[in-house]
């Protein structure tokens, strides 16, 4: 794959590692957004996830940390990154799925977190939740008018995100 030219954080990599051990096909997106789009101004995502049905995967992470005792589910993402992952989708067109993939990184044990399906990566513990760019919008409300943020609220959060798994 070649190495990558931004830095990869611990839930990226925790992701990579999911995706390896279930035999998924992927491209870590760094070096291919650059070499198909080195004209884009687009914020990049993180991996294209190739499906042997159904659409492929264009995944933007969000890591995000659950704290113990009272953990919620922050979704919060830029309109930015709403606005360009929309795009990525249709400049790849309507074979692929564009979606941010919330990990939720659980620093107790597992049999205590709020997320059930945990995978272990270097010794941390992640729960994944995924929705559709297109769902996301659809519910998202401001946050942050100051930094541009929008969220969904929980209780939309819960009925439209699934783990990860039920994408495949």
């Amino acid at each position: 794959m070649g190495p990558r030219t931004k830095p990869v954080m611990h839930y990226e990599a925790a992701f990579e590692d999911y995706l390896r051990r279930k035999g998924l096909p992927y491209i870590a997106v760094d070096e291919a957004k650059k070499a198909l789009f080195a004209g884009a101004k687009l914020k990049s995502f993180d991996f294209v996830v190739y499906r042997p049905n159904g659409k492929n995967l264009l995944v933007d992470v969000k890591g995000r940390k659950l704290a113990p005792p009272s953990p919620s589910l922050q979704n919060w993402t830029t309109r930015e990154d709403i606005d360009d992952l929309r795009q990525w989708q249709d400049i790849f067109g309507n074979d692929f799925c564009a979606m941010f993939l919330f990990m939720f990184h659980w620093p107790g044990a597992p049999e205590t977190a709020p997320l059930k399906d945990l995978i272990l990566h270097q010794e941390r513990w992640y729960g994944m939740l995924a929705i559709s760019v297109t769902d996301y919008r659809e519910y998202m409300r401001p946050r942050s008018e100051a930094w541009g943020t929008v969220h969904l609220p929980i209780k939309e959060f819960k009925r439209l995100a699934k783990p990860f798994d039920e994408w495949l």
